[in-house]
């Protein structure tokens, strides 16, 4: 929504609506699903700390009204503001009913108070979006009244008049889908509930509960000001701060809002925080600060560690004394998933070139990795993620960090290269040693990778016999013997002196590897075969 100032909080709100966005495109583990109850329950309180210093700013502007012999003017700005507060009322609590209605269908709450039917989507669109075609679900109701509610707030009066925004919007109205092909036709009930799981829907309804409460902030905020022509006084101030996430993932960026709960031009506060760096903007103060890479064992079984930082609001009273507010704030830092994509990724292979796809959905587009390895080298690719892994110990342990950030550390186990199968070829076919036949005109010698280690790293897997020797005998005479250092042998002089009987004494001395890098390394490989010539 467009019009006015933003407060901190109604920033933050908007900037969690964001990360829900963004956690909807993640594949939604359990762990995922009780975020998202997370961020539920941090909208829910972001809109009661706003309703709430709305009804306060109301209740401001009785006793300034008061104060001015409660004038006409004055009492009708408070009636102005209390229609305001109704009309918000009444569209907060069909939001709601919708709420407990989808909590009903999908099962309730269990007996721990946790939601039965949690990762429930049906339920969601059947309520929400209704049948195909038909636009009989809820949403469609609810983005007509929560249009008309934007509307209806900016008749009340002149100075409203830009608060005429809608509230539900359309994909091709949102920015982010307005150019996606395949989101953009959809409607505002299909966007925001289709394949939509339980708690991630309750937390876009408190997501649309914060709209509503912004636009009812602006307006009687802007009401109450014109209260006897001057800024509201007031005579109780106490320092805040807002974060815009309280769970982020490590190597992102925590970032918050300070700030004082009642404000006037005239005072000019200094703050300070115990981490990070404070950007003082007015009355409102901008903290930012990296949240650090913890061990695994600082997380809980939600995936959660909980950390504080401490702020700190100076501001010199009537009598020119200064009084400081101190707080603590609480976040959680969400124990990233390093999402590995790879042939084999459970064991890496000695002295090869293991290719892997390095990922961190939590960071989105903000994704700038570097890797290093202790107990190997890593050599980058051209794409983000895409690296190289050439173990060189029996243990790889690969270090992930973004924007010089570290995020964690995926452990490897190495495998040894295993040999490749030996074999020789007679024509099209392999030479038949077990029941002999007549002598072969040519054969071809050929070695074959482990499938398991070829398909891994099929660029290490490409294998050539370059040394064997044939030895026609009979009995125990060597008739004709014959050195090879390419992997085919013409055997014509071998079939003009063959008789029933003799053998082809085959010995594969020679194998060379071609790695990744196109560098060709010896393999200890040898077989020895005897061929019985029947005919």
């Amino acid at each position: 929504m467009a019009g006015g100032k933003e407060t901190p909080r109604q920033k933050m709100i908007g900037l969690m609506y964001l990360v829900l966005t963004a956690l909807l495109a993640l594949q939604v583990s359990n762990t995922i699903l009780d975020k998202f109850v997370f961020i539920d329950e941090s909208l829910k309180y972001s809109v009661n700390i706003s309703r709430k210093a709305t009804e306060n700013q109301i209740e401001g502007g009785k006793a300034a009204a008061e104060k001015q012999g409660n004038t006409p003017k004055d009492l009708a700005l408070i009636k102005l503001a209390e229609e305001v507060k109704k009309k918000t009322d009444e569209v907060i609590a069909q939001v709601h009913k919708s709420r407990e209605e989808l909590i009903k269908r999908t099962g309730g709450m269990d007996e721990k108070g946790d939601y039965v039917g949690k990762k429930d989507d049906n339920e969601v669109m059947a309520y929400m979006i209704g049948a195909e075609g038909t636009k009989s679900g809820e949403a469609y109701k609810m983005q007509q009244y929560l249009n008309k509610y934007a509307k209806d707030i900016a008749n009340l009066d002149t100075a409203l008049k830009d608060l005429d925004q809608p509230i539900a919007i359309d994909a091709k109205d949102m920015t982010m889908y307005s150019k996606d092909p395949e989101q953009k036709g959809k409607d505002f009930a299909k966007i925001t509930f289709e394949s939509t799981p339980l708690v991630a829907a309750l937390a876009i309804l408190s997501d649309i509960d914060s709209k509503v409460a912004r636009v009812e902030a602006k307006a009687v905020e802007r009401i109450v000001n014109r209260i006897g022509g001057v800024i509201l006084k007031f005579d109780q101030i106490k320092g805040m701060a807002s974060a815009e996430s309280k769970v982020i993932a490590a190597g992102t960026k925590y970032k918050a809002k300070m700030f004082i709960t009642a404000s006037s031009s005239q005072i000019k506060p200094r703050m300070s925080v115990s981490q990070g760096s404070v950007k003082v903007n007015g009355n409102e103060g901008e903290v930012e600060f990296t949240a650090p890479a913890l061990e695994n064992s600082a997380y809980d079984a939600a995936g959660l560690a909980k950390r504080e930082w401490q702020g700190s609001i100076t501001i010199k009273k009537a009598d020119g004394q200064d009084t400081t507010f101190k707080f603590k704030e609480e976040y959680f830092i969400a124990k990233p998933v390093i999402k590995v994509e790879a042939g084999n990724v459970s064991a890496l292979y000695l002295n090869c070139g293991n290719e892997l796809q390095i990922d961190v959905p939590a960071l989105g587009a903000s994704y700038d990795p570097s890797f290093s390895a202790s107990g190997g080298e890593v050599i980058k690719g051209a794409s983000k993620g895409k690296i190289t892994v050439v173990p060189k110990a029996a243990n790889v342990d690969l270090t992930v960090s973004s924007s010089g950030n570290k995020i964690g550390i995926e452990k490897f186990k190495v495998k040894m290269i295993p040999k490749p199968t030996l074999q020789v070829m007679n024509g099209g076919k392999v030479l038949d040693i077990k029941n002999g036949g007549a002598c072969p005109r040519a054969l071809r010698a050929v070695a074959v990778p482990d499938p398991g280690f070829k398909d891994a790293v099929p660029k290490d897997a490409r294998y050539k016999v370059v040394e064997w020797e044939l030895t026609l005998a009979r009995g125990r005479r060597a008739i004709k013997q014959q050195k090879v250092t390419s992997d085919e042998v013409n055997l014509t002089d071998f079939a003009s002196q063959a008789k029933e009987g003799d053998r082809i004494v085959i010995e594969i001395k020679g194998v060379k590897r071609l790695n990744f890098k196109n560098e060709q390394e010896n393999v200890s490989a040898s077989e020895i075969l005897s061929y019985q010539i029947t005919q």
